[in-house]
């Protein structure tokens, strides 16, 4: 399993496993979970058609990933259904859904947590702590990867300018 580079948490190095995936490179197929009358699947086909803008947290039961979520739900409701949102974490999907639920946040949540294939084949998984790290990835309407950021240390919140720029760009 190859290595897709080193990141920190709170300061600690902390290895990436996985594929480093690159801008302008097609997205692997994924198939996540999220609660909507029972478990649902949402898969990469899905999403195609729209530009799409991927969110990824370690965890929303945390405080800087609260914040990431609340924020792209906020600057993407002028985008209407221009194009696909999802926040993409390891939690389980009934917690995704509370959380929405509870933060009033209707960006949809997917969940990596039967798998973990999306972590690796996106290069994103926190070796050390088998969580997602904190990552911001854009697709075009044929699900390539135009842009991606991946945050280099773990507690700091991503470039939301550069995300949405790269977005609006594609719309």
């Amino acid at each position: 399993m190859g290595r897709s580079g080193v990141i920190t948490f709170k300061g600690n190095p902390m290895t990436l496993e996985g594929d480093d995936l690159a801008v302008g490179s097609k997205a692997p197929p994924f198939t996540l979970h999220y609660a909507e009358n029972g478990i649902q699947t949402l898969t990469l086909d899905q999403l195609k058609g729209k530009p799409s803008i991927v969110s990824v947290v370690p965890s929303l039961d945390t405080g800087v990933c609260a914040i990431q979520t609340k924020r792209f739900n906020e600057e993407l409701g002028s985008l209407g259904d221009q194009v696909n949102a999802v926040t993409v974490s390891r939690d389980l999907p009934f917690a995704q859904a509370r959380f929405c639920g509870a933060e009033d946040v209707d960006m949809r949540t997917a969940s990596d947590y039967q798998t973990h294939a999306f972590g690796k084949d996106y290069g994103l998984t926190i070796e050390e702590l088998k969580l997602l790290t904190r990552a911001v990835l854009v697709l075009d309407a044929e699900g390539n990867v135009a842009y991606k950021e991946i945050v280099p240390e773990v507690t700091n919140e991503p470039d939301y300018a550069a995300a949405m720029a790269a977005l609006r760009m594609l719309v």
